[in-house]
């Protein structure tokens, strides 16, 4: 689903807090390329794919470098050890979609 994203609907992955945006994603790591793959519907999360493995931080710090280059600073909000997680961003919800649609 690589280079389709402009035609999933993340919103029900992403949330307006009262720190900016939250954003809901299921992380799949040892991947043969690293970035946004689509929309699990099931679980409401963005799926991300990771080459990095989990260990030792090291697709907590990929995955976040895939949202920061996409969306400014972002960090990670919880899931640290989970393959489900959320990433907080700086950024109205309504921005964040559009900037997720339009990402090839």
């Amino acid at each position: 689903m690589a280079g389709a994203c402009s035609t999933v609907d993340f919103s029900k992955a992403v949330r307006a807090t009262k720190e900016g945006t939250e954003i809901d994603v299921m992380v799949s790591p040892h991947s043969s390329s690293s970035g946004i793959q689509g929309i699990d519907e099931w679980r409401n999360r963005i799926i991300v794919k990771i080459k990095a493995p989990p260990e030792a931080g090291k697709a907590n710090k990929e995955l976040i470098e895939v949202f920061s280059k996409l969306l400014g600073k972002a960090e990670l909000g919880r899931g640290s050890t989970n393959r489900l997680k959320t990433i907080v961003v700086q950024m109205g919800r309504e921005e964040v979609l559009r900037i997720l649609e339009a990402a090839p």
